[in-house]
């Protein structure tokens, strides 16, 4: 049986992160501009007290927004705010803090469940500090390894998405001296086919053309510098490559940006954070975003962390936080467009 669903004004849940961060500013500074609101209805879940605090702090008066009194009633012409918890929580922007890591986490749980239940289509996250939230409720390294557990999707693919490049990541917050004993065949296949998959699924790219990064200096150069792309990355590609899929390389990670071969891919698969995330930052900060493809629901976010350094300046740049609202926004349009089979 096939069913089609599809969404003109998709609801789109917006966490507030680390209080103390930049993510209540560039979410504030975001949905000032109301034409976002002629594409989705937003729901932030935080704090309408905190929302307070930040919009006095940087003169934004005019900035509006409703409190959802009743679970799942959103007004559709209006910024929603879901209040996560009753306690007073003291704001001290730039400063770390275990009690306004707590409420980032009481944001990111609320969200989760109410995307279970429908109530919103997909959800952006604001930044998380990975240090004072971590702990028993929380042994992740950050926001896609736990979305991954939470929505028990085996596997997904982090995803960073510009306006004309996209890296995805075979390994992701693991330390470097790590990274070799996770170069396995199984995940390199498993990342490459997310990759295809998303491309196609969320991008509607029906034939995607792939490019696949080697792990060493100069792709190893032959052996001389490692043998995982002989002994592993080259023989995925091959293996793909007798399917019919458009992948290609290994190829040296500093060449391939270097000379501009980035903007012949659709995407484009790096074996480790550091190696994709230069790189893409370089040529994408502040309009690139992250989005963790693989899971059931659409989950964007910035590109950016709490940025301890400009919280409370009101000099944080909110562009990567709105190109993560519109991205959130085209994926769920694009997926609900699509006849899924049931």
């Amino acid at each position: 049986m096939t069913q089609l669903h599809t969404v003109d004004k998709p609801r789109i849940g917006i966490t507030l992160g680390d209080l103390n961060g930049i993510g209540p500013e560039v979410i504030i500074k975001a949905l000032a501009d109301h034409r976002l609101l002629n594409l989705m209805t937003p729901v932030v879940y935080g704090s309408t007290k905190v929302l307070s605090f930040y919009r006095k702090m940087m003169n934004l008066e005019e900035f509006n927004y409703s409190q959802v009194k009743t679970k799942g009633q959103f007004f559709p012409k209006a910024i929603n705010v879901v209040n996560c918890w009753d306690e007073v929580i003291e704001i001290n922007p730039g400063q770390p803090s275990r009690q306004t890591a707590r409420a980032a986490l009481l944001c990111l749980k609320k969200a989760v469940e109410e995307v279970r239940e429908g109530l919103i289509d997909g959800f952006v996250t604001g930044p998380i500090d990975k240090n004072t939230i971590h702990g028993e409720e929380f042994p992740f390294q950050g926001h896609t390894e736990y979305l991954t557990q939470e929505f028990n999707a085996g596997e997904s693919l982090m995803l960073m998405v510009g306006h004309d490049l996209r890296v995805g990541l075979v390994t992701e917050h693991i330390p470097v001296k790590d990274i070799s004993s996770f170069i396995t065949r199984e995940r390199v296949e498993l990342k490459i086919r997310l990759m295809e998959l998303t491309l196609k699924k969320d991008f509607l790219i029906s034939k995607p053309k792939i490019a696949v990064l080697g792990l060493n200096p100069h792709a190893g150069d032959e052996g001389l510098l490692g043998k995982e792309e002989i002994d592993v990355i080259r023989p995925v590609i091959q293996d793909l490559k007798t399917k019919g899929k458009l992948i290609f390389g290994p190829y040296p990670a500093d060449g391939f940006f270097a000379s501009g071969q980035h903007s012949k891919y659709d995407g484009i698969v790096a074996m480790y954070h550091d190696q994709g995330l230069v790189a893409f930052k370089t040529l994408s900060f502040e309009s690139g975003i992250n989005y963790t493809a693989g899971l059931p629901f659409v989950r964007t976010s910035p590109d950016h962390g709490t940025a301890y350094n400009l919280a409370g300046k009101n000099l944080a740049n909110e562009g990567s936080m709105r190109e993560a609202m519109y991205v959130a926004c085209d994926i769920i349009k694009n997926r609900s467009t699509q006849l899924v089979e049931k």
